[in-house]
């Protein structure tokens, strides 16, 4: 199979992504942190629903002085029945109902009151320091679309319009298949050894692109070890398998092969992009995706942001996230055939009509990950390649 173009594999891996969707759940607010927003969050009424006061302090009516009609209430809710009529006032705090005939709400700081008579040193502004019914949304008024990830912004927008679920997208179950017999997983490695730079993070990835974690193995390098992996009971129970390391055309190399001999059909063989060209998709019989990252690190991540990004927005029901533009702060001679994924950062140029433009970090090389680690962005390179000032895509950090 000839190599998939950078943006259709970008596609296709989430159209397998859709064919994964399930149903979406409701959750209460406290265990909808991280999950995606399956319906669009709408007001349920106005927002403030009653006008109140901004400020503590006294709502009056007409000119002063005023006549103080209460004392400081307790319960911002006392304020509710009062009526004003011209020279009156009562005392309210922030959150108090305006009472019916209140022309505006007079700071504390700026009043003085002698014997139950209100004056103020500055002249009254009418509406001042009310909040309106309404004045953050009406009722109907989209709060945030269906795709929107859960935060605490969103949450406690949430539960200020009344809501104590959400309907969230399903979470599609991922396995993680750790290959590599030169791998170790703590201390110093020796000579020939390589530290593993996967399992602490990819769990993590997952989780932040909308799945779960359902399972890790940890296996050598074999034919046989690698089958096994990839028909285990917890591989069997999963929507999505990913894999590390392996993923090459040589005799060392074993996922290609035992997903061929499990019935797997290769859509993605490989990818026309640098790094991470030898990451592979293939559909299992019982409609699994096994997603098949090659062993560099900064390779694999790159392939997880070119693949595995879509195709859990996809079984979580959102779209493919568009790449962004930006000027290029490097140049980049052209790559035939293959785009480039490149960790960036962000930084000032001397044009004022565009201050921001993104340059390469170092140290980008496949197996290394210390450009990444200071990055803002993954640059993306056509073939065509790039010169200073060019406008250029690039993909936000998914993680």
């Amino acid at each position: 199979m000839a190599d998939h173009d950078w943006d259709q594999a970008r596609r296709d891996a989430h159209k397998l992504g859709r064919a994964l969707a399930s149903q979406p759940v409701t959750l209460p607010l406290y265990r909808a942190n991280g999950r995606i927003l399956a319906k669009d969050l709408v007001a349920r009424y106005p927002i403030p629903h009653c006008a109140t006061s901004a400020m503590d302090g006294f709502a009056v009516c007409g000119p002063g002085p005023w006549k103080i009609l209460n004392a400081l209430a307790a319960n911002p809710t006392e304020s509710a029945g009062e009526v004003l009529e011209s020279g009156q006032a009562v005392a309210v705090v922030t959150g108090s109902l305006i009472p019916r005939g209140a022309d505006c709400i007079l700071r504390s700081e700026n009043t003085t009151t002698i014997d139950g008579t209100l004056r103020c040193d500055r002249v009254p502004v009418p509406g001042a320091d009310i909040r309106p019914a309404g004045t953050e949304a009406t009722t109907g008024a989209l709060l945030q679309p269906a795709g929107t990830r859960l935060r605490a912004g969103v949450l406690a927008t949430a539960a200020v319009a009344g809501y104590d679920e959400l309907l969230v997208a399903a979470q599609p179950k991922v396995h993680l298949v750790f290959t590599g017999d030169e791998v170790v997983t703590s201390g110093t490695p020796a000579p020939g050894q390589v530290r593993d730079g996967f399992s602490p993070v990819l769990p993590h990835i997952i989780e932040a692109l909308g799945g779960q974690v359902a399972g890790t193995i940890r296996i050598g390098d074999s034919k046989s070890q690698t089958t096994a992996a990839l028909s285990s009971p917890e591989a069997l129970a999963a929507d999505i398998i990913i894999t590390t390391g392996g993923t090459g055309f040589s005799d060392r190399d074993f996922v290609r092969s035992s997903a061929a001999e499990l019935g797997g059909t290769e859509v993605i063989s490989s990818i026309a992009m640098r790094p991470g060209h030898p990451s592979m998709l293939s559909v299992l019989p019982d409609s699994r995706i096994l997603v098949a990252l090659p062993g560099n690190p900064l390779a694999a991540l790159m392939a997880v942001a070119t693949v595995v990004d879509p195709l859990l927005r996809g079984a979580c029901g959102t779209a493919v996230a568009d790449p962004g533009c930006a000027l290029s702060a490097a140049a980049f001679p052209p790559l035939p055939g293959r785009h480039r994924l490149i960790p960036a950062r962000w930084v000032r140029t001397a044009d004022p009509a565009n201050p921001d433009a993104l340059a390469p970090s170092e140290y980008t090389g496949s197996a290394m990950l210390r450009g990444l680690s200071g990055a803002q962005a993954i640059l993306v390179i056509g073939p065509a390649g790039a010169a200073v000032g060019d406008p250029v895509a690039y993909l936000e950090l998914p993680w």
